[in-house]
C-alpha cells in the first residue's frame, strides 16, 4: 500500500508533549472538523480543560495559586477556568515550560507600548496552525497545485520582528505557492512605512496576469487603498477568479476612519471584482491562537477546539445571548504558557449557531470595539499610526 502526504504540511500530526498527562488534549486538538459539535465533543472539551489545568498546575506557581485561590467550583468559571486577563501577559512571562523547550516566541504590540511576551513550545504553534490548515481544508483555500499572487497587508519581514501579526500572515501564505508577493508595510531598515502606490501598482499588475490573488491582514490599509485608488480616478479593476481576501488585526488606533465592514466589502467587490464570499475577517490574538474565521455570512464561529463566553464589565460574570461585555476565550490546547482562560480585553456578545442562517452550528460572536482607553498599543494600533497624514 503505497501512503500519499497531507495535501498540506501543517496538516501532518503533532503531539503533545506528555501523551499520558495530555490524553484527551490530544484528542480534541485531533478532530479534523472544525466544526462539529454534540454531547460527545462537550465532554471530550472538559476532560482535557481538566488535564490543561492539571499541566499548568504542576509547572506553573502562578496558576497553581491563581487556581486554588479561585476553585474549580466556581459557577463562574466554566470548566473551572480562572480568568487571566490578557494584559497580564503584558506585565509578566509566566511560562509552564522550560525556557529551553521554547520553540516561538512572539509579542503582541508595534514599535513601542508594553507588549504581551507568549511563549510557544512546539506542541502549541504547531496545533493552533494545524487548526487554521483544518479550517482552510474545509473551505477549500488550499490550493497546492494552483499559484498566487499575495498581497500583504503586514509587516515586511525584518530581523528580529517578532509581531504576531506578521508570523500569521506570512503563515497563510503556505497554503497556495507564491508566484508573487508584495508588502504593504515595507521595511525601511529602521521601521516600516505604508506604501499606498505600491499597493495599487501590485493590484493592477496582478489584475493583467491569470493567478488568483490573496490579500491577507489589517481592514484598514485594505480601505486607504481602495480610497486613494478612486482618489486618482483609477476605473475599477477585476482580479482573477478564485482571488480571496482574509483579513484581521481591526480597526484598533484609527477608530475615526473605520466603516463597517458591509461597506468595505462592497467596495471590495466594485473596485476589484471578488465576491462578499470570497472575503473573510478573522479574528484572534497572541494570548490566544485558536483562529476564528469568517463563514459564509460573515459572522465569526467559535470551532471545536474552544468555547467562547460574554463577561460583565462590571462583575465578569457570565451573560447571556445577544449582551455585550468582556469577551472570554477558553481553551486546553496551550502547554506553553497557563492562558487556557483568557479574558480579552474586546467588547462582544455571543448568539446561537442557529441565528446565523450558515450550515455551521457553534456559538457565533460580535465584536463591538475596544473596551476603555489604554497606553498599550497592539500591532494594529502601531500599523495605524502609519497611516496618518496619508490620507
Amino acid at each position: 500500500m503505497t501512503l500519499t502526504a497531507p495535501l498540506n504540511p501543517h496538516l501532518a500530526p503533532v503531539t503533545v508533549p506528555d501523551p499520558d498527562a495530555l490524553a484527551h488534549v490530544q484528542r480534541l486538538c485531533d478532530l479534523t472538523d472544525p466544526y462539529t459539535s454534540g454531547p460527545a465533543e462537550e465532554e471530550l472539551f472538559a476532560a482535557a480543560m481538566a488535564e490543561s489545568h492539571a499541566w499548568h498546575r504542576e509547572r506553573s506557581p502562578f496558576f497553581r495559586d491563581l487556581h486554588a485561590a479561585t476553585g474549580s467550583g466556581d459557577p463562574a468559571a466554566p470548566y473551572g477556568a480562572p480568568l487571566v486577563h490578557a494584559n497580564f501577559f503584558k506585565r509578566h512571562e509566566v511560562l509552564s515550560i522550560p525556557r529551553e523547550d521554547v520553540h516561538l516566541h512572539l509579542t503582541s504590540s508595534g514599535t513601542t507600548g508594553q507588549k504581551s511576551q507568549m511563549f510557544f513550545d512546539e506542541w502549541t504553534i504547531r496545533s493552533a496552525q494545524r487548526m487554521v490548515a483544518r479550517i482552510f481544508e474545509r473551505n477549500g483555500w488550499i490550493t497546492p497545485d494552483q499559484p498566487v499572487n499575495y498581497l500583504l497587508y503586514s509587516y515586511e519581514p525584518a530581523r528580529d520582528l517578532k509581531l504576531g501579526t506578521s508570523f500569521t500572515d506570512n503563515y497563510l501564505c503556505d497554503f497556495a505557492p507564491a508566484r508573487q508577493v508584495e508588502y504593504a508595510l515595507r521595511n525601511t531598515g529602521g521601521g516600516h512605512e505604508f506604501d499606498p502606490f505600491g499597493c495599487i501598482a501590485a493590484l493592477r499588475r496582478f489584475a493583467e496576469d491569470d493567478a488568483p490573488v490573496r490579500i491577507l491582514g489589517f481592514p484598514a490599509f485594505l480601505w486607504f487603498t481602495l480610497e486613494r485608488m478612486r482618489a486618482m480616478g483609477l476605473p475599477p479593476l477585476r482580479l482573477p477568479e478564485d482571488s480571496l481576501i482574509i483579513l484581521g488585526g481591526g480597526w484598533k488606533g484609527h477608530t475615526d476612519q473605520q466603516i463597517g465592514k458591509h461597506e468595505l466589502y462592497a467596495r471590495v467587490t466594485e473596485q476589484l471584482g471578488i465576491p462578499s464570499e470570497r472575503i473573510r475577517d478573522t479574528f484572534g490574538s497572541v494570548e490566544h491562537c485558536i483562529p476564528y474565521i469568517e463563514c459564509s455570512h460573515h459572522n465569526l464561529h467559535a470551532p471545536v477546539w474552544s468555547r467562547v463566553f460574554i463577561r460583565s464589565t462590571r462583575t465578569l460574570e457570565p451573560l447571556p445571548y445577544g449582551e455585550k461585555g468582556y469577551l472570554h476565550l477558553v481553551s486546553p490546547y496551550i502547554t506553553s504558557v497557563p492562558a487556557q482562560s483568557v479574558v480579552m480585553g474586546d467588547l462582544a456578545s455571543l448568539h446561537p449557531g442557529e441565528e446565523c442562517g450558515c450550515e455551521l452550528e457553534t456559538p457565533w460572536f460580535t465584536i463591538h470595539g475596544r473596551a476603555g482607553v489604554s497606553r498599550n498599543k497592539s500591532c494594529a494600533v502601531a500599523a495605524a499610526e502609519l497611516m496618518k497624514g496619508m490620507s
